[in-house]
């Protein structure tokens, strides 16, 4: 058995677009930080192997100092280093894989067909491939690579699991049923996708550590647990220090500020969000203000109005068009209703017929 931390797609240095220029270089510093936070985490918990399966880097081109603090933060950690570069940070002489000296526990895949390092201490040997150009077409040889293997198994690979055409890798799921590896450590999909199996392999994509824009929300981080033969015990783990949140606030029949406090939990302050309103309202959304009230509440706020102007239903009753004389027809019937109930009703049907009519939502 093997205790194991699996993580994937940092992507450092990036552009961090949509915040401000202090903050971008704010969240650029505090994802050079991350794998330190990482590292004292494993160390922690008792982590024998990091598995770090691609686009560490979010491109070849990065500051010389995330690099060297990656790699002086992976010198602190107490086990053994495996990485598989990606499409983003793939294996060439000018990349920073070859151009940093890298502690003696860090073991870097170079080649894009598959080979292992093993780890006699733990009972355990890891295969992996790197990409060595932006685009890989073409899978890796992964059947039946770990076949007869007396000790854990395990692969560490950046690609698109079950895909069939990809220009980052395809491997296929009966390559992974096929390969006699315990457990494939994916990178490359943002999203955690818990652990999955293909007969007797387990897999999974661990998604990335911190979220870059609003489309990577909610929590991100990484999986840790133990690999054993045949046994594959993984948990996910949120370690992002600030999260990307996407709120949908229908303001109808209240005020605008009051509807976005009540729909938010109590702690938002280090996060980013985007706020849609929907809904109507007597006389629009004073979007530029509710923005400048609020910004305090959060690392960054971003806010949408997709609401409508309320009118009353009746409006345009008797115009010359089909729902000028539809409207009519109907207050004819709501002024003779007998009761508020069959008002009501006539009013909803309205409603109804309005919505279809003008093509939205009720």
């Amino acid at each position: 058995m093997v205790r194991i931390l699996h993580a994937a797609d940092f992507h450092l240095d990036s552009a961090f677009t949509g915040l401000s220029e202090q903050q971008a270089r704010q969240r650029r510093q505090e994802s050079r930080e991350l794998t330190r936070r990482m590292v004292e985490y494993g160390n922690d918990h008792g982590v024998e192997l990091l598995l770090l399966s691609g686009d560490l880097f979010d491109s070849g081109n990065v500051y010389s100092q995330t690099a060297e603090e990656l790699s002086a933060a992976l010198a602190e950690f107490r086990g053994q280093v495996v990485i598989a570069p990606g499409n983003h940070d793939c294996y060439t002489a000018a990349s920073p894989y070859a151009r940093i000296l890298w502690p003696e526990n860090v073991h870097i895949f170079t080649t894009p067909y598959m080979s292992r390092f093993t780890f006699p201490q733990y009972g355990c040997t890891v295969y992996g491939a790197a990409f060595t150009a932006p685009e890989a077409s073409e899978s890796v040889a992964l059947e039946g690579i770990a076949a007869g293997e007396g000790g854990v198994a395990i692969g560490v690979l950046h690609g698109e699991a079950g895909a069939k055409d990809s220009r980052y890798r395809p491997v296929s799921v009966q390559q992974i049923a096929r390969s006699g590896l315990d457990y494939l450590a994916l990178g490359h999909v943002h999203t955690c996708s818990g652990v999955l199996t293909a007969e007797g392999t387990a897999y999974a994509y661990p998604g990335c550590p911190e979220g870059r824009g609003f489309d990577e929300l909610g929590d991100k981080g990484f999986l840790m647990g133990e690999v054993d033969k045949g046994s594959v015990k993984l948990r996910f783990v949120p370690f992002a220090r600030r999260r990307y949140q996407l709120l949908t606030v229908d303001v109808t029949g209240s005020q605008p500020r009051e509807a976005i406090q009540q729909a938010l939990p109590p702690e938002t302050e280090r996060d980013i969000y985007r706020i849609v309103l929907t809904g109507e309202t007597d006389g629009g959304v004073d979007v530029g203000r509710l923005t400048e009230e609020l910004t305090d509440r959060f690392y960054a706020l971003e806010m949408r109005d997709r609401t409508t102007v309320r009118r009353d239903i009746w409006d345009g009753c008797g115009e010359d068009s089909l729902r000028g004389l539809f409207l009519q027809k109907m207050r004819q019937r709501y002024d003779a209703a007998a009761d508020e109930t069959e008002r009501r009703k006539l009013q909803q049907a309205v409603g109804f017929a309005l919505s279809a009519m003008e093509n939205r939502d009720m």
